[in-house]
């Protein structure tokens, strides 16, 4: 069975920053109150007059390179088997935070219970053919998930068709998850 590589293609130019992503992650994986695995980011770039706001989802990156899995003393963080997506074994993690201090872009924490969370990239919900929750709730369409080896995904196509970014590329990391600018 050949892997996928599942990723993430967010429009930055269709993005309203409206949280239905932050809510629906928050409800599907029964995040703790005050802690969240999606955020969104408003980033404004230029000099008056001339200025340029971007908003943008933020999560886990699930990298090819993940410092976060490497790091790890215990095994918690792994890469689940015929993917690339990055999760976390509660029963195995101690909460010693070396996943945390590893990852550049700040998209894990300890939970009340005492292991580490993140984004899983629903993949109780990728099991079942269903997108993940936070693209499926995006009222602009901004979040597509999808294998990025298969060229006839929609994630894909459209990382084809359009410029894209990822965030912090000079961390080495390897993100899968893409800016569409």
């Amino acid at each position: 069975m050949k892997k996928k590589k599942y990723g993430m293609v967010i429009d930055t130019k269709t993005c309203v920053g409206c949280g239905a992503c932050v809510a629906a992650c928050k409800t599907e994986n029964r995040v703790p109150e005050g802690l969240h695995r999606v955020w969104i980011v408003e980033e404004v770039q230029g000099k008056f007059p001339t200025l340029q706001m971007e908003i943008r989802s933020e999560r886990c990156n699930h990298c090819s390179n993940s410092p976060c899995v490497t790091n790890c003393p215990t095994g918690a963080s792994y890469v689940q088997k015929g993917t690339n997506i990055i999760q976390v074994d509660p029963e195995k993690c101690t909460g010693c935070k070396a996943c945390i201090a590893a990852c550049p872009y700040n998209a894990r924490f300890v939970t009340p219970a005492g292991y580490v969370s993140k984004c899983s990239f629903c993949n109780h919900r990728l099991e079942k053919d269903l997108e993940t929750a936070c693209a499926s709730v995006c009222p602009t369409h901004s979040i597509t998930t999808g294998d990025l080896t298969n060229p006839l995904s929609k994630a894909a196509r459209l990382l084809k068709k359009r410029k894209s970014k990822t965030l912090i590329p000079e961390a080495g990391t390897k993100p899968n998850i893409h800016y569409l600018i």
